[in-house]
C-alpha cells in the first residue's frame, strides 16, 4: 500500500475541500453552539494563495493541511481529516509536515488555535507536544491558543 502523499491544492479541489470541512467540523457544532470557524472560511483564496496541501482519498479529498507563515512562528491554521479517514495516521501525518515546513522556513516553533469546547482535539495536539499558552474570545469564539518548540 502506498503511504498517502500531499499535494498542493487547486482551484477545482474547493468543494471537495468545503466538504472536507463540513464532515470534519459539523458534529462540533452541538459541542461549541455555533458554527465552528473553519466552517466560517472560504477557501478559494487560500487555494490561491498556496497555503492548502491535500491528502486524496477513495472518495474525495480525505485530509488538509493549512500553514500560514507569521511573523516568527508558523500558523498551523487549519488540519482537518475526514471522520472516513480518521484512524489511518493522517492526521500525525499532517503534524509532521507542518513541523518539516515549519523548519525549512527556519522557524522554531508552530503555534495554532482550536475551540476551547474541542476537547479531543487540544488532548490531540498535547499528544502531538504543543502546549496551551493562551485564551481568547474572538469572532464569537472561545479560543485556546497552543504552540510546539521544535528543537
Amino acid at each position: 500500500m502506498t503511504a498517502p502523499q500531499l499535494r498542493p491544492a487547486t482551484p477545482d479541489d474547493v468543494p471537495s475541500i468545503d466538504a472536507l470541512v463540513a464532515a470534519a467540523y459539523g458534529p462540533w457544532v452541538a459541542v461549541i453552539g455555533a458554527v465552528p470557524g473553519p466552517m466560517r472560511d472560504d477557501y478559494r483564496d487560500a487555494v490561491a494563495d498556496g497555503v492548502i496541501q491535500v491528502i486524496d482519498g477513495a472518495l474525495g479529498i480525505a485530509a488538509m493541511l493549512i500553514l500560514r507563515p507569521q511573523r516568527g512562528a508558523m500558523l498551523l491554521e487549519n488540519v482537518a481529516v475526514h471522520p472516513d479517514a480518521q484512524g489511518q495516521g493522517l492526521g500525525k501525518l499532517l503534524i509532521g509536515a507542518a513541523e518539516r515546513a515549519t523548519r525549512a522556513l527556519g522557524f522554531d516553533r508552530i503555534i495554532l488555535y482550536t475551540h476551547a469546547k474541542m476537547a479531543s482535539n487540544i488532548a490531540l495536539y498535547e499528544r502531538a507536544g504543543f502546549a496551551v499558552v493562551e485564551e481568547r474570545h474572538e469572532q464569537g469564539l472561545d479560543r485556546i491558543y497552543m504552540e510546539k518548540r521544535l528543537a
